[in-house]
Order: structure tokens, then C-alpha cells, then sequence
């Protein structure tokens, strides 16, 4: 399962979840061309209220899947297959507890909600709609994640790459019938969005059902110090997933503060479209590492796990500046894709996008970072890395720049937090290769002394 070279593992881990992921993200994408195109800018100001919240939900199953993902490889690769789907089964179970939680307290609580998320009075009825269908779906969206990153530890990442980019484009499909020929306006789009997700769910059960492999549903006894487990080992996951929803929590607040208003919003939804993007290629191809990564931390091999990490290091940095030259030469041509009308909004989009971006080439080291120490269970390097670059670094830079360069630095805030990140975590790299180093020639002193 885990045999062959470098490049060929890389290909057949982590490029099925990058690919999936993409698809994944394609619908939140296309939710905003079809209402930028059919209901305008307030709409579209509306629909982006809810991507933090859906930016959490994500977050939620990831700590979850990544957390028990990572003890089922480490499992697997000590040949102990039923401690694996017990950890599965408890999962399950777990993330079932939570998604009764977000439905009711999420329905009780929808209009502060939404409040907190960023609504103003303008586009608050169409922001509650679109957050009724999340909020009321997310059982399936928080399952499709989960049974998707668990089928990938058992061996299975081309089933999860297909769940996941089914659901994707039946999402497409759904969207233009109910925005076109159903003219549900923005009700249409958010139904569409909720909807995607049970296909994959639908997609991915039968593999655990069938008993297709070494994960299946059984009774269990769900043990505290078990989620415990789980969520130490997955919250650097969570954090890292988060860190999307949280930026644009933030951004949200800070481009109304700052005067930018509904174009500000606008031009930060169809911003972050580029940014999902570009996150979702790093987060996904992360993600798929994560079984090599714990399976050979399970069987010893740590060389094997140096060697992909030096390799996946150089892909992630080349995938980083190329997207950067694509943003510079043809952001404009993708932020039209949304209002291809409204020339002011596209202008300012594309004007922003090029401070917003400019430091993303490091984003994605810093979640290969991220990625390996949890999978190799240095869960507080990783926690560590995931925190800086999502509730520390950006925060305190959108509250200090704009105040000494002016309103225009929020923009660069979100890079050059990365670029911070990324001196640290190299900084805690170069001190873990000194000290194994150091340790290895003790040891070599020991045996030939």
C-alpha cells in the first residue's frame, strides 16, 4: 500500500486529495459566478457572510478525519487493524455528536449569527437565507470530509478523489437549474451548495458498509481519552483548515472598518475564490500526505519520511510561485468570470489581489510543515506553526499596519504572515535536522567506540 519511490507515492496520495479538495472548493466558486452573473453585488456581499462559517464547518471535520487519520495509519503500519477501526468508529460517532449540535443551536441562534459573521442591515435577509441551507445541510458536508480523509487511510484516495469531485459537479448542475430555469435566487445557489456534499456521502459509504477494506462500522466503546486523542492529534488540522475562516472573519470586519464597504466585500469574496483555490491545492496535496507520513512513522522509517518531505518541500515552492506569476498576468480575466459588468468591482479586485497574494508562495510550506510534524505526532511544532500563521501573525498585523502605512496595508497583511510563519517554521526545521544529527553521531560514536 505504501510501497514504491518518492515521486510515485507523492502522485498517489497526494495528488488524488489535491485534485478532490479542488473539486470540493470549485462549488463554493461556482455559487459565486452564478450569483454575481444572475443577482449582483449585494448578493454576493451576502453569500460571502457565510464562508467563514463554512470555513469552520470544514475545519471541524478536518481535525476529526486528520486526527483519527493519523492514529489509524500509525496503526496500520504497527499491523494492528482492529485498534484502527475502533479509532474509525469512534470518529463516526463523534462527528455525528457535533452535527446535531451545529443544526439546532445553528437554526436557534441564525440571525446573531449571521450578525457576528459581518451582515449588514443592506444584505442581512439574503445572508439568513443562504445560512439556513449551511447551517441545516452541514451534517453531510462534516461527513463527506470525514468519510472521504478516512477512505484515504485505508487505502482507497482515488474513491475519495471521486466523492468529492462528484459532489462538485453535481453542485454546478444544480446551481443552474435552480438560479435559471427554478429562478430560486440566492436560495437557489445556497440549496445547491447543501445538496453537493450528500452525493459524496452517498459515494463513500458503501466502501465502510461493504467491509471493503480495514475500516468498516461496528459497536464501540467511545472512550473520553480516545476523542481525546483525536483532537490533540488533529487540531493542528482544524487550526490550519480554520485559518481560512478566520482570515476572512477578519477581513470581513476590517474592510468595513476601513471604509471599503459592499465593493470591499465583493472584492474580498471573489478574492478569496483565488485564495480558496490556491490554499486548496496546498491543503489538499497536505492532506493526501498525511497516511505516508503516519504509516512510516508507525514502521520506524523515518528516512522515508525525510525523503518525501524534502521532495514535497520543492513542490510546494514551485506550485507557489507559479500561481503568484498566474495571478499577476490573468486575475483580472478569473474576477470576471463573477460580474463580468461591473468593471469598477474587477478593477479593484485585481488591484488588491496583488499585495494579497504576494506572499503565498510560502503558504504552502507552511502547511507541508504543518502536515508533517502532526503526522509524525510533533503535535506542538505543528500547533505552533498553524496558530502563528492564523490566530497571532495576521491579526496583529491588520490592527498595527493600517495604522502606521495607512487603510491600503490591510491588504498585504495575510502574506506577509505567512512570510513570518515560514522564517519560523524554517528556523524549527534547520533545529530539528542539527539535533537528529547531533544524535546520530552519538549514537555511530557509541557502536564504534
Amino acid at each position: 500500500m505504501y510501497e514504491g519511490k518518492t515521486s510515485t507515492l507523492f502522485r498517489k496520495y497526494a495528488v488524488p486529495q489535491m485534485i478532490g479538495l479542488l473539486f470540493n472548493s470549485v462549488y463554493l466558486i461556482v455559487d459565486g459566478i452564478f450569483i454575481g452573473n444572475r443577482l449582483g453585488r449585494d448578493s454576493m456581499a451576502a453569500a460571502a457572510i457565510s464562508v467563514p462559517f463554512i470555513e469552520i464547518l470544514l475545519s471541524i471535520a478536518m481535525a476529526v478525519a486528520s486526527g483519527a487519520g493519523i492514529m489509524i495509519s500509525n496503526y496500520l503500519g504497527r499491523q494492528e487493524r482492529k485498534a484502527a477501526n475502533q479509532i474509525f468508529n469512534v470518529a463516526t460517532w463523534v462527528l455525528g455528536g457535533i452535527s446535531i449540535l451545529i443544526v439546532l443551536f445553528g437554526n436557534i441562534f441564525l440571525h446573531p449569527l449571521a450578525n457576528l459573521l459581518g451582515s449588514t442591515p443592506q444584505i442581512h435577509k439574503e445572508a439568513v437565507k443562504y445560512l439556513w441551507y449551511i447551517i441545516t445541510f452541514s451534517p453531510f458536508l462534516l461527513f463527506s470530509f470525514l468519510l472521504g480523509g478516512l477512505a484515504r487511510n485505508d487505502g482507497r484516495p482515488k474513491l475519495a478523489m471521486f466523492a468529492l469531485a462528484f459532489g462538485s459537479i453535481s453542485n454546478i448542475v444544480l446551481d443552474y437549474v435552480f438560479m435559471y430555469p427554478l429562478n430560486m435566487g440566492i436560495s437557489g445557489a445556497a440549496l445547491a451548495t447543501a445538496l453537493g456534499p450528500i452525493f459524496s456521502v452517498l459515494i463513500l459509504l458503501p466502501h465502510f458498509l461493504r467491509k471493503k477494506g480495514d475500516l468498516h462500522f461496528t459497536k464501540v466503546q467511545v472512550y473520553k481519552r480516545t476523542i481525546h486523542q483525536i483532537f490533540v492529534f488533529g487540531f493542528p488540522s482544524f487550526i490550519m483548515e480554520f485559518t481560512i475562516g478566520i482570515i476572512t472573519f477578519i477581513y470581513n470586519f476590517a474592510i468595513i472598518k476601513y471604509g471599503y464597504g459592499e465593493i470591499g466585500l465583493a472584492a474580498y469574496l471573489v478574492i478569496g475564490y483565488l485564495m480558496l483555490i490556491i490554499l486548496t491545492i496546498f491543503l489538499g496535496m497536505a492532506e493526501g500526505l498525511q497516511p505516508v507520513f503516519s504509516y512510516f512513522t508507525g514502521t520506524g522509517e523515518t528516512k522515508k519520511n525525510r525523503d518525501m518531505l524534502s521532495f514535497a518541500t520543492k513542490i510546494f515552492l514551485g506550485i507557489g510561485v507559479i500561481s503568484y506569476i498566474i495571478i499577476v498576468f490573468f486575475s483580472r480575466d478569473f474576477f470576471s468570470l463573477f460580474t463580468p459588468g461591473d468593471i469598477e468591482l474587477i478593477s479593484f479586485a485585481e488591484e488588491k489581489s496583488l499585495l494579497y497574494f504576494s506572499g503565498f508562495f510560502l503558504a504552502g510550506f507552511n502547511i507541508l510543515m504543518i502536515s508533517f510534524w502532526q503526522s509524525t505526532q510533533v503535535t506542538r511544532w505543528a500547533m505552533s506553526v498553524s496558530l502563528m500563521r492564523s490566530l497571532v501573525v495576521p491579526p496583529i498585523l491588520i490592527f498595527l499596519l493600517p495604522i502606521i502605512f495607512g487603510n491600503e496595508s490591510i491588504w498585504i497583511c495575510h502574506s506577509l504572515g505567512e512570510a513570518i510563519t515560514a522564517c519560523v517554521a524554517f528556523s524549527m526545521l534547520i533545529a530539528a535536522n542539527r539535533k537528529r544529527k547531533i544524535k546520530d553521531i552519538r549514537v555511530s560514536k557509541h557502536y564504534n567506540g
